[in-house]
């Protein structure tokens, strides 16, 4: 197994990825590469002799490189005037399958050569930006061939004078496209539409592109959903996919299609199946595929047998598989918890686990972990909820705690098994709070009606889960019900929002980063805007639209003559999803009404907060407010702790070299 772990360095504010490889039982463990740049895009050669990667040249920025397993020599095969994003070899070794960016339009120069250093940009029509990034190149496939062993310098661009992007932006990749087992054809991911009808719409299809007679077929036309992440079977038979019915719901079910190539039939095999089915992976004989879904907050693996027609669920437990594919006679995955960030693990078809990497092995026995519990919990319309409680390490129920209750955002995303690196539930329980996470109505893994009961209904039976939730857990002898915050993100910096207008007195605190907090406002300012249509109901000016009209009366920003408590806002300019007038809109209206705020805006951040010092500066003052205002900490507790934080990052930089001990890391893995 070939992998990468991620080192972080905080004086050098940036990570850097290096490779290893393991046999697949965990043995002989060797770090292959050691450099100052990172090696990505993984991937063994087809031959099974070589490894393959990305990396980056001083003049024509990422080329691929392929080392040899046994000697270690390292050479570059491939020499493009232009970076390159992603490559796959085509199975029989003759072609490479590159993914490199074209002009989405004409530049300033091309429009006006003499004002070439002009940093202005010119746009007539939606979507003109997109997450992080002003739209200005779109990515294009490429077809090149292989000879004597490097990558031609002549490409073929399988969507030449197309304005279409393959893979789709903003977080396409690889899982997007897949080789036919033949090496005749090249299925992949594209949402053929632009402007207007391309920020309305979710409809992306599935197309087969076939080298002989360079035609290309949409293979799920009428399928009007998102239709994504084609894998083609090792015989070549039959091509799967992940499928959205609906137009316009980006949360809609994922449905697992699979097509019979020579039939044309398509079959839907989660139509009894109410969850969700990603990271579609075939077994080798071509009679089964593997997923991964979650259920009840945990992402585990599953089997679908294709001629029984049955699915069968393979690990259980508390955790979350982030990746999954077939070895022989047993899977290798990738798994995380609320306690272990990602590790790679064997499993049994019995579902039987065997851990084989042990990348943060010495950081984790250095720290004891506080218990993650399962408390299912009655709503306010008598459903039961199941919400995660983390406990404060050695904790001692004689005692009373503060306590934080934690908004999920998405607003369909999973409260799951997740490990991150700000949001650390770890983290805060260290820092002795009691974390409260509800999977309130809205997020996957307990059906889709619960799933969908969100749409339309913003600040309303979610908001009632999340103080359901609260509410019973302060009835806890060690849950202090005067110290009691609320914390969030996204559709979590919403309900944070929300929650500031109708929590009756029960917070002591709030903290609310990258929320929507005017949604007449988000509704123009955000790029995709089949979200807020389908989310919201559709435009705010549509008085018709009861739905539209109940979203934006549940507004926060028509709530704030209802805000009595000190709440710390956090953006990150570079968020186009969510925009920094949010924020600032939320900052100015607690100001004004004598509310003790703080804002912390990061200039240089989107939606996340990426740079390791960022996030540590996100870490202090996330603490010193909870702090402040939860604990009712004195001002001269506050500074004995920022200057303990001073004396932390002190030696962190002055051990920075120790990094196999001393940094946090990611894991990616291929087998």
């Amino acid at each position: 197994i070939v992998y990468g772990v991620k080192y972080y360095s905080v004086a050098e504010n940036k990570g850097n990825t290096d490779i290893y490889l393991m046999k697949a039982d965990g043995s002989e463990v060797t770090q292959l590469t050691k450099t100052p740049q990172s090696e990505w895009n993984l991937q063994w050669r087809p031959d099974g002799k070589r490894i393959a990667f990305l990396k980056a040249t001083p003049d024509h920025g990422a080329q691929i490189f392929e080392m040899d397993v046994e000697t270690k020599k390292l050479i570059q095969i491939s020499s493009d005037v232009q970076s390159i994003d992603a490559f796959a070899y085509s199975p029989d070794q003759s072609k490479m399958l590159l993914v490199k960016q074209v002009q989405a339009h004409p530049t300033i120069a091309d429009r006006y050569p003499d004002l070439d250093k002009s940093s202005g940009l010119i746009y007539n029509d939606l979507m003109y930006r997109h997450w992080d990034e002003w739209l200005t190149t779109i990515p294009h496939l490429f077809l090149a061939n292989i000879t004597d062993g490097k990558v031609s310098e002549k490409s073929i661009d399988l969507l030449n004078g197309e304005p279409y992007e393959a893979p789709m932006k903003p977080f396409g990749g690889l899982e997007q496209v897949n080789w036919s087992p033949n090496s005749q054809s090249i299925a992949y991911t594209s949402r053929k539409l632009v402007g207007k009808e391309y920020a309305l719409s979710t409809n992306s299809d599935i197309y087969i592109y076939n080298l002989n007679s360079k035609q290309t077929t949409n293979v799920s036309k009428g399928m009007m959903g998102y239709d994504m992440n084609p894998v083609f079977s090792p015989d070549g038979n039959s091509l799967a996919w992940e499928s959205m019915e609906r137009n316009g719901y980006e949360a809609d079910k994922i449905r697992l299609i699979v097509l019979n190539l020579t039939t044309g039939k398509s079959t839907d095999y989660t139509q009894n199946f109410d969850q969700n089915a990603q990271s579609l992976t075939w077994a080798a004989d071509a009679k089964s595929i593997y997923f991964l879904s979650t259920q009840n907050a945990c992402a585990q693996i599953y089997n679908l047998n294709l001629a029984q027609d049955t699915i069968l669920q393979i690990t259980k437990g508390v955790h979350d598989y982030v990746a999954v594919m077939p070895k022989a006679n047993q899977l290798i995955g990738v798994r995380m918890s609320m306690s272990m960030p990602s590790e790679i693990f064997a499993i049994q078809k019995s579902g039987a686990e065997k851990q084989l990497s042990f990348i943060n092995k010495d950081i984790l026995d250095q720290l004891d972990m506080g218990a993650v519990q399962e408390r299912w919990i009655k709503t306010s319309d008598g459903k039961e909820m199941l919400t995660w409680v983390i406990l404060p390490p050695n904790f001692d129920s004689t005692k009373q705690y503060p306590t934080l209750l934690y908004c999920q955002g998405g607003p369909q995303s999973a409260l799951s098994q997740f490990w991150s690196y700000r949001w650390n539930f770890q983290i805060m329980a260290a820092n002795e709070y009691i974390i409260v996470a509800p999977n309130r109505r809205g997020l996957p893994g307990f059906g889709q009606a619960w799933n969908e009961q969100i749409s339309g209904d913003y600040g309303g039976q979610n908001m009632n889960d999340y103080l359901s939730a609260i509410d019973a857990l302060a009835k806890e002898s060690y849950v202090d019900v005067n110290r009691l915050g609320c914390v969030g993100a996204s559709y979590g910096g919403f309900s944070v929002y929300w929650l500031a207008g109708h929590h009756n007195k029960r917070f002591k605190a709030f903290i609310a980063h990258d929320g929507m907090f005017n949604l007449e406002a988000q509704y123009l300012e955000t790029e995709e805007l089949w979200f807020v249509n389908w989310d919201l109901g559709g435009p705010y000016w549509d008085k018709s639209n009861a739905i539209a009209q109940r979203s934006y009366a549940n507004s926060p920003h028509k709530f704030v003559d209802q805000w009595d408590t000190p709440i710390l806002i956090v953006q990150g300019e570079k968020d186009y999803r969510i925009v920094t007038s949010q924020a600032l809109s939320a900052f100015n209206a607690a100001l004004l009404r004598g509310i003790p705020a703080e804002l912390l805006v990061f200039p240089d951040e989107n939606h996340w907060v990426l740079q390791p010092q960022n996030g540590i500066l996100w870490q202090r003052r996330f603490f010193r407010w909870l702090d402040k205002w939860v604990k009712q900490s004195s001002e001269s507790e506050l500074e004995q702790a920022y200057h303990a934080d001073k004396s932390k990052g002190a030696s962190l930089d002055a051990q920075k070299k120790e990094s196999s001990k001393e940094q946090n890391t990611e894991t990616q893995v291929s087998q």
